[in-house]
């Protein structure tokens, strides 16, 4: 089922059983997100919460609700995306990828849906009347602290918009980004953006400050799930997440013109905060922030976002989150990108049989990988090619693994690993780029990185002893103690 709004979403949650109203008044500072941490390190990441009477920082109560957690399980996550499973949205993206050419007429017209598939859903932009412009603020209006933006942990610089679509334009080449980015409130009408040097949205900005020109950016929250999913997720520069979305949703998004710049929004946002970056103006002081290192990021200079206008619905929800020591919400959209994605990565390395990057990993300092072993060698020719694709260049440890171990267990994966290796023989390092908030990389963005070769050892590649075989029960006694056990009187 397509959902098309944040509204729709929560209603599809609840009728779930996922979705816990609080009624009771409960502070945006500090304690809506002590809340929420504990919700989502609770079993299966706890409820989705929506607080329906959050109290402002200024004090007195906020009109808008807060939702928190929204995306905080695997099941949220595919009520979110339409699907019953993660790997579901993975095996349509298989089978666009896996072509072979037509031999008659009959495949050539079985391959016509595939191929349409491809082109059915571009975003559409719509003229007037969209849901998040039923209210529009401009100028003495605006005023940041009326909307519930949280502060989450005692030494963040500030309160911090955490769940946005970050919308910019490539002046070059017109192509629009939408990103995930953390964004702290200054003032009545300032924040400061955290454009990480990896990120699109900081190529965007270094672009127009050599040209001298204000950027246009807009902030919106809410709209359909698949969006919201679509900005966190590290598609290639050249694709656009709306156009990303419509296809997970198998729907179109819906733009709408902004109203003080010529970007578009999802017309059926909750709530769009416009604005510009002046690349004549100094850098402002933006930070600390609590991260999803579970460390503190620091203090650093960004962009300031100067508001020109907000827009919104006349009942808006203001969609959240909070990240931290992990399991947080942060890890089921990550877990959400690591099964979606893993066909584009057997694309450029076929021999992949899985991948996972565990919550205590966060994202970016553990990834294992199992393979199909054919040729000495090949799990450092794996590892090279994942430090050569996108985000994953961040990696800080890859472990490679036999594609018999569940990567999905990583007790699994960490015993094989343990046993498999020889630490001198089968570990080595290098360099390249680190994620930003590494605090402990040796220079901001650059320092080491590991790899493990955790595979079964070959003659060639200098094991000359015989390689043991895993302790497995076989099938039959098997047979026979299930087939008997409820006579055992067990309790296990």
């Amino acid at each position: 089922m397509s959902l098309d709004s944040l509204g729709e979403f929560l209603t599809a949650l609840e009728r779930a059983g996922e979705l816990l109203r609080v009624a009771r008044p409960v502070s945006v500072v500090k304690e809506i997100a002590e809340v929420a941490d504990r919700c989502m390190k609770a079993p299966r990441g706890g409820p989705a919460l929506l607080f329906t009477a959050p109290t402002l920082a200024a004090g007195g109560a906020s009109r808008t609700p807060v939702g928190i957690n929204l995306f905080g399980s695997e099941r949220r996550m595919c009520v979110a995306l339409g699907v019953e499973r993660l790997d579901d949205v993975a095996a349509r993206i298989t089978e666009l990828l896996v072509f072979k050419p037509p031999e008659g007429w009959r495949e050539k017209l079985a391959m016509l849906p595939r191929l349409a598939e491809l082109t059915k859903f571009p975003p559409r932009t719509v003229s007037g009347g969209a849901p998040c412009q039923e209210v529009v603020l401009r100028g003495g209006e605006i005023d940041l602290g009326l909307l519930p933006v949280i502060t989450c942990w005692p030494e963040d610089g500030g309160p911090y918009i955490t769940l946005p679509q970050v919308i910019t334009r490539d002046p070059v080449s017109g192509v629009r980004n939408v990103g995930m980015y953390r964004v702290q409130v200054l003032g009545r009408d300032l924040l400061a953006m955290h454009w990480q040097r990896h990120k699109v949205g900081a190529a965007h900005w270094r672009e127009m400050a050599a040209r001298g020109a204000k950027m246009p950016v807009a902030i919106a929250m809410g709209a359909d799930p698949a969006s919201i999913y679509s900005a966190s997720a590290p598609l290639p520069p050249n694709i656009d997440e709306y156009l990303f979305a419509g296809f997970l949703r198998r729907k179109p998004v819906t733009l709408v013109k902004a109203v003080t710049s010529d970007l578009v929004v999802p017309a059926e946002a909750e709530i769009v905060i416009e604005g510009y970056v002046d690349p004549a103006e100094a850098l402002v002081m933006e930070g600390p922030f609590g991260d999803h290192t579970g460390f503190y990021s620091l203090a650093d200079y960004y962009p300031a976002v100067h508001v020109t206008a907000i827009t919104s619905r006349t009942s808006p929800v203001y969609p959240t989150t909070i990240v931290g020591r992990p399991p947080m919400e942060d890890y089921y959209l990550g877990r959400a990108t690591e099964r979606i994605f893993l066909p584009l990565l057997k694309l450029t390395v076929p021999e992949i049989v899985d991948y996972h990057m565990p919550a205590y990993g966060i994202f970016h300092n553990l990834v294992f990988v199992s393979i199909h072993k054919q040729f000495p060698g090949q799990a450092w020719k794996v590892m090279n090619a994942l430090w050569g694709m996108g985000l994953m260049s961040l990696a800080k440890v890859i472990v490679v693994l036999d594609r018999d171990v569940n990567v999905q267990d990583p007790d699994e994966a960490w015993w094989v690993a343990l046993n498999h290796i020889d630490p001198q023989r089968d570990i080595r390092f290098t360099m390249g780029p680190i994620d930003v908030l590494d605090h402990a990389a040796r220079a901001f963005t650059y320092g080491s990185k590991m790899g493990i070769d955790a595979t079964t050892k070959w003659k060639e590649e200098g094991f000359d002893r015989e390689w043991p075989r895993r302790i497995v029960m076989d099938d039959e006694t098997k047979r026979r103690v299930d087939a008997m056990w409820a006579e055992l009187g067990i309790r296990a």
